[in-house]
């Protein structure tokens, strides 16, 4: 069985919960890992525990991401593993969203992902290798009152994913679209004591990415659903 090997990891939308679980097991995994974010001032525990290397990044413009990929490539290597991870949201009644908020919330959501993406793919195709992840959510295929913002870029960031899994994969890249439909554990986050692993754990959910990452080509996985097992859909 082919299974792949992994050298260079690039989370993209980093900070302290699942990227941070990612960061961690690549990490042991023996990948070296860097880490973009908008703002990397809140990355500098990881990177000390891991190694990791922070670089500031603003998803949603071109010449960051392109930017981003240069230094890496300069001072790390070519990411063969990106993942991107960013969220973009604006909440509130729909005839009261402001233009320029929403806008915002899909450009981070959808639009940087599209950026980050292609900036991958350039470097994966003539290598005919690597793996491309999205990090979706439940509003990835169910739209949620007053939160039509996050909807919108979830929908288009999983048809990305879907239209790049069917192009991409026949070249050799393995694109896969995560659906977490429920919420992530964290340290200000944490479930009641009567509802036990009712949240999502951070680490079992970086499990499952690697999990789909060691995937032989023959049976690859484009999209996993993960939730609670307490959580209705």
């Amino acid at each position: 069985m082919d299974i792949p090997k992994y050298k260079i990891a690039l989370i993209v939308g980093a900070g302290e919960g699942l990227s941070a679980s990612l960061t961690r097991l690549f990490s042991r995994e023996g990948i070296r890992v860097a880490l973009g974010a908008r703002s990397i001032e809140k990355l500098g525990a990881l990177c000390t525990e891991t190694g990791a290397r922070a670089y500031a990044c603003d998803a949603t413009k071109a010449e960051d991401v392109a930017r981003l990929f240069g230094l890496v490539e300069r001072e790390i290597g070519t990411p063969d593993l990106v993942v991107y991870n960013a969220s973009g949201r604006s909440r509130g009644p729909f005839v009261e969203l402001v233009p320029s908020e929403v806008e915002q919330a899909i450009a981070v959501s959808a639009f940087g992902g599209f950026l980050v993406a292609q900036e991958a793919a350039k470097r994966m195709l003539p290598n005919k290798k690597g793996a491309i992840l999205f990090t979706g959510a439940s509003a990835s295929v169910n739209g949620y009152a007053q939160s039509a913002p996050f909807a919108m870029g979830k929908f288009a960031l999983r048809g990305l994913a879907q239209s790049m899994a069917r192009e991409l994969s026949p070249q050799g890249i393995h694109v896969a679209h995560f659906v977490i439909d429920g919420g992530i554990r964290s340290a200000a986050r944490t479930e009641p004591a009567d509802r036990p692993d009712s949240m999502l754990d951070p680490d079992a959910i970086a499990l499952s990415y690697w999990n789909v990452l060691q995937q032989p080509r023959s049976a690859w996985t484009w999209e996993l659903e993960l939730r609670p097992w307490v959580e209705k859909f």
